[in-house]
């Protein structure tokens, strides 16, 4: 829409007084000819001409993010014919509306789960538009749209599920109790509990926003790498004004405005309040979104007014009603809806108003203070307190609603944003109800009643409930009898009515059910095993290598392999050349819609910076949660979709859980399969970079997440066999997990393979590297290393063998977390079938039967390995890196945090000791010998 310069305001403020109308009219007289006769990009170029005058003639404040008049985008004569039948589907509406209520309270009669009425009462008319007219579902010709529903507002999707025969009675009533008899629905959007149903969780809030334009995204590159048809697929995303606030909600923007994503379109329903209050009491949140999302290159549309304001907006000759809505902050907007028109004396006395009387108060409210000058005041003489009390926000719209989704989903060229105005609680009676700031949070109705003397409290509560009810009813039109209101029934209309025939005839239009999640699931072949050799052949040159560079050998090679290669996704948020990726970049392209419009700098080198409009990796910039948001679109393909896409998402392994841990606890809700490559990982490995960078415990922050598969290999045919394992596992049986991988920069030389005998331990968490006995040795240890501390574990096998004539077995613990979850499982099944054969936990089975104590040391934290203990009879001692990492050279870091070879020897020494094996003097003596300060400070303490 054109932007007129009387409303050029920069955001929250609010405009001056005309002190020259007759020069504005003749301004906007004179762009209304300019548009009439040169059309409205002639009148757009002129104005972006006109502040560029100003601008450089430095006379006036051009503000920062441009908005427009705080009106409809869409004038109404350019409003398109709606389609629909508009009492059917205000009728469908409305029993969607009670459904959701009646699911929330009656989930609360007798427990405290909780639920939300407000979010949907507010967005109703925003889902049932989508609903009816442009969610498509899945067919044969049509993957079906990806929406992102606003978790707060699920009982409405229930509601309408209910409806179409979805779900059961049965499981409404159990709404937030899963684990009740035959079931229930989840709180909020779940795909792990209800996998038939949901597509992708969007609670925590700010994690739908980002997930869609990642999704958006992917839609792009599946269909320019020709890996699936998704050029007719559609991602909504809903979400609400104050959800912007958080940091995830518009931090990626940008992208989708640069990537010109018009697959997207954003719904943010502005009803003004976040979860305690109004979201911008002091501003007005809709400009300032406009703004932002102008900036960031979207097509914006503003639903703000619904038809009622046309008349008001079409006689409004002088622009004074556009500056009165302009000039109003959120904060007074909320008042006119949400104020309680009782006096202080009726408030006291707890007096219901007649609803006219409380309508006819609104009303007369309304006119002394919006409508707060004799020119506004004139503009509406005409229309009573009670009509001007129903004058509607647009985003209640049908038409207004209708017609914004439809110019959006005909833009071409830009991502839309729609901002719809709502009433928070719309049409929810009581005094918690519409437009309050307690709102948010009400479970239960209740209305103000004429009380009976000594009536009891339960009785009140009941009556009030049920005038609650029965205004809910009335305003609706609901087909419930007084005496029915109290069990606050569910309903669906009889299967032949016309309210049913419209559904259903409007979800088979648009192809099927939504929302829905497809659950058939097509295995991929395996990869080739050559695509492995070259990683389990050994690699002893001089300087070594790194588990790392081994990886990206790997890529190289899995990349090409007929069976999997096209369908490997490499991600990674600009840190390629740290983990030498560059080659990959030239032989496989990095991804841009566009190809790439420029020479890159180091063209014909083998670090080729290539883009390409059918590259294979994302390089997603500095920008972990955008990079996690295309690991989980890339790692749930296999549904959305039907394309087995296999995610590598490789970075700063400090950078992961600890970062984006909420991102990565929705991929496993969503059930989503792929690798996590934690790269530059340790805590002592990263020398040089210091606290904020050195890791030493993302695997502890792995083994919250059910479906997370962790390990910290430490060859490089360890890591081959577990992303062999892990293709197979996900991709080839169906097996819904993602795993995670450290993988370090520090070279040293890698060994082959001993044989396909180690395959089954590397998967299952150990297997025995090497046994030193030497002669005459009469005591023995057993040694854990993980990772590159595997090789400070068979340094100080070496230590106690050559010194001390200790026997000693070194293994390569390559999983803590998988030992424990069988040792785990094992002790439950015992513990639940007392009488059978008792598991035997895997762990158990290789050290239970071993001489000596347990040694563990790793370049985590002590209790990664701590979690083996309770199954190894007190024998584990463990070393770790507790405490904050800091620069230094590998050798310092280690010994300052007490897991070199050294270490480890003297640990061993200590614990047979301990056990009354070794005499303390000898312990002590080797302390000196090794070198250990024993007055050092903890680690974790300095």
């Amino acid at each position: 829409m054109l932007v007129s310069p009387d409303v050029l305001a920069s955001r929250n403020a609010r405009l001056p007084e005309d002190n020259d109308p007759q020069e504005t009219s003749e301004w906007l007289d004179a762009i209304e000819a300019v548009v009439k006769y040169g059309g409205p990009d002639r009148a757009q170029f002129l104005l972006e001409a006109l502040i560029g005058k100003v601008a450089r003639l430095g006379t006036s404040r051009i503000p920062s993010g441009i908005t427009t008049p705080y009106v409809n985008t869409i004038p109404v004569e350019e409003q398109p014919a709606f389609p629909g039948d508009r009492i059917l589907e205000r009728k469908i509406k409305s029993i969607v509306r009670w459904n959701a209520m009646a699911m929330v309270l009656k989930a609360n009669k007798s427990t405290n789960v909780g639920g939300h009425i407000s979010t949907f009462a507010s967005a109703a008319t925003l889902y049932e538009i989508g609903f009816n007219h442009f969610f498509h579902g899945r067919t044969e010709a049509h993957p079906g749209d990806v929406v992102f529903y606003q978790g707060h507002a699920s009982p409405g999707m229930y509601a309408r599920a209910y409806m179409e025969g979805r779900l059961s009675e049965e499981k409404l009533k159990n709404f937030r109790q899963e684990l009740q008899e035959g079931g229930g629905v989840s709180s909020y959007p779940h795909p792990w509990l209800m996998p038939d149903f949901w597509q992708y969780p969007t609670v925590s809030m700010g994690l739908g926003p980002i997930m869609s334009i990642y999704h958006a995204r992917f839609n792009r590159y599946l269909n320019d790498r020709s890996l699936a048809k998704t050029d007719n697929a559609r991602v909504w995303a809903f979400l609400g004004d104050g959800e912007c606030d958080e940091p995830e909600s518009l931090g990626a923007i940008s992208l989708a405005g640069r990537e010109k994503l018009d697959n997207l379109t954003w719904v943010i329903n502005c009803n003004l309040q976040r979860l305690d209050g109004p979201v911008r009491g002091n501003g007005k949140i809709i400009q300032e979104l406009e703004g932002v999302f102008r900036g960031a290159g979207w097509n914006v549309i503003k639903v703000i007014w619904g038809t009622d304001w046309d008349p008001l907006l079409k006689n409004d000759h002088t622009g004074a009603l556009a500056r009165r809505m302009m000039e109003v902050v959120d904060g007074e907007y909320q008042q006119f809806i949400g104020r309680d028109m009782r006096t202080k004396d009726e408030i006291n006395n707890k007096v219901q108003l007649p609803e006219l009387e409380e309508t006819e108060r609104r009303g007369a409210f309304i006119r002394e203070h919006f409508y707060n000058s004799p020119e506004l005041k004139a503009l509406v003489e005409h229309l009573s307190n009670t009509r001007l009390a129903a004058l509607k926000r647009g985003g209640h719209d049908p038409l207004k609603v209708y017609a914004a989704y439809k110019t959006a989903v005909d833009h071409k060229g830009q991502p839309t944003v729609i901002l719809v105005k709502t009433v928070k609680g719309y049409g929810v009676p009581g005094a918690g109800g519409e437009g309050k700031n307690t709102t948010h949070q009400l479970k239960k109705l209740a209305v103000e009643i004429e009380r009976e003397p000594n009536m009891a409290p339960d009785e009140i509560s009941k009556r009030q409930m049920i005038a609650a009810l029965r205004q809910f009813r009335d305003r609706f039109e609901l087909p419930f009898t007084d005496n029915q209101l109290g069990e606050v029934p569910f309903y669906r209309p009889p299967t032949d009515s016309p309210e049913m025939r419209y559904l259903r005839a409007r979800r088979t239009a648009l192809g099927g059910a939504q929302p829905f999640r497809n659950n058939k699931f097509v295995p991929a072949p395996s990869a080739e095993r050559k695509s492995f050799e070259k990683l389990y052949e050994a690699a002893v040159k001089v300087e070594g290598q790194s588990t790392t560079l081994a990886w990206v050998n790997l890529m190289t090679q899995l990349m090409k392999d007929p069976q999997v290669g096209k369908l490997i996704v490499p991600i990674v948020p600009d840190e390629g050349q740290t983990f030498g990726m560059p080659p990959m970049y030239r032989a496989f392209g990095i991804y841009s819609s566009v190809g790439q419009l420029y020479t890159p700098v180091d063209k014909g080198m083998p670090s080729e910076y290539k883009e390409s409009a059918t590259g294979q990796i994302l390089q997603e910039g500095i920008n972990e949660a955008g990079s996690m948001s295309s690991f989980i679109a890339a790692g749930t393909a296999y549904s959305t979709h039907g394309v087995n896409t296999i995610p590598f998402y490789i970075y700063y392994s400090m950078f992961g859980f600890q970062r984006i841990g909420d991102l990565a606890w929705a991929a496993a809700d969503a059930r989503c399969r792929g690798f996590l490559m934690g790269a530059t990982a340790g805590r002592t490995t990263l020398n040089g970079e210091g606290l904020q960078h050195e890791d030493g415990h993302s695997h502890l922050a792995a083994l919250t997440i059910p479906t997370c598969r962790a390990y910290d290999p430490a060859y490089a045919y360890e890591l081959a066999v577990i992303i062999e394992e892990g293709i197979d596992a996900m991709y080839v049986r169906g097996e819904e997990c993602f795993y995670y991988l450290t993988v370090y920069n520090e070279s040293y030389p890698m060994p082959a393979i001993p044989g396909d005998r180690v395959r089954d331990g590397i998967i299952k968490g150990m297997y025995p590297v090497r046994t030193v006995k030497p002669d005459a040795a009469k005591l023995e240890v057993q040694i854990l290393g993980s990772g590159v501390i595997l090789n400070e574990a068979l340094r100080g096998q070496q230590i106690l063998a050559e010194k001390y004539r200790i026997a000693s077995t070194v293994y390569s613990a390559t999983s803590y977390q998988m030992l424990r979850r069988d040792a785990l499982e094992c002790e439950r099944y015992n513990r639940l079938h007392p009488e059978a054969s008792a598991r035997v936990p895997y762990v158990r089975q290789v050290l239970a039967q071993t001489p000596g104590p347990v040694i563990a040391t790793s370049d985590y934290m002590r209790t990664l390995a701590e979690q083996i203990s309770p199954f190894l009879d007190g024998r584990l001692l463990a070393l770790g890196t507790d405490g904050f990492g800091r620069s230094e050279t590998r050798k310092a870091l280690r010994r300052f945090f007490e897991v070199d070879a050294e270490h480890v020897a003297a640990a061993a020494l200590y614990a047979l000791a301990q056990r009354g094996e070794l005499d303390r003097a000898v312990v002590a003596k080797a302390i000196k010998e090794l070198g250990i300060n024993t007055e050092a400070p903890p680690p974790w303490t300095v």
